[in-house]
């Protein structure tokens, strides 16, 4: 994925090379059954998780890490950091939320400074707050996650492989990626590509 994100970088006037990354996972409702397939107790789906590790642009930075939905975040997320910085020297921060650790085990934090060599910052949801929120910088792995609901073969896990999701994943993207560098205005649809947008365009206009 690397090839096909340097040039949507270049083009919107980012460095060829990220120096930050979001970090999130997906569980997706397991339709066909298959290998992999595991029970996530706290989404209540049975299915299969889906990481995605994204540039500040919501472009996928490597192959996205697809398991069991009963393995928990902390376990994937070595999965996918692992490595990151000799595909991505300058990357050194990466946003995640709460599910990635807890009171009880902070150990990823620690794990993704010595031996990822990146800094894992949380963003907790505001308690204050009640209903539907997205924490800063959260928008743009859930505007990505939006963008791929919209195509129908990724809406669940239809695949047998874990490897044939992967697949899918990647294509929808590559598709994404070529439309953006041939310029093609994509409306945003829904209330997170709305306020997704809405945040792009406070966070240019700052600039």
């Amino acid at each position: 994925m690397i090839r096909c994100a340097t040039p949507v970088r270049v083009a919107e006037g980012r460095d060829p090379q990220p120096s930050a990354a979001v970090l999130d996972s997906q569980t997706a409702h397991s339709h066909q059954g298959g290998e992999a397939i595991g029970y996530d107790a706290g989404k209540r789906t049975l299915g299969r998780k889906r990481h995605l590790l994204l540039d500040t642009c919501g472009l996928l930075l490597r192959a996205v890490v697809v398991h069991s939905a009963s393995i928990q975040e902390r376990a994937g997320t070595k999965l996918v950091l692992a490595g990151i910085t000799e595909a991505f020297p300058l990357l050194g921060l990466a946003w995640a939320d709460g599910g990635y650790v807890n009171r009880v085990d902070a150990g990823l934090l620690a794990w993704a400074r010595t031996h990822a060599g990146v800094d894992l910052q949380i963003m907790a949801r505001n308690a204050d707050v009640k209903g539907f929120q997205v924490p800063p910088r959260r928008w743009v792995v859930e505007r990505t996650f939006a963008w791929l609901g919209r195509c129908r073969r990724l809406a669940r896990d239809y695949e047998r492989k874990p490897a044939h999701a992967k697949a899918m994943i990647k294509v929808a993207m590559i598709r994404l990626m070529a439309a953006r560098l041939a310029g093609e205005d994509i409306e945003p649809q829904g209330p997170i590509e709305t306020e997704a947008a809405r945040r792009l365009d406070d966070e240019l206009n700052q600039k």
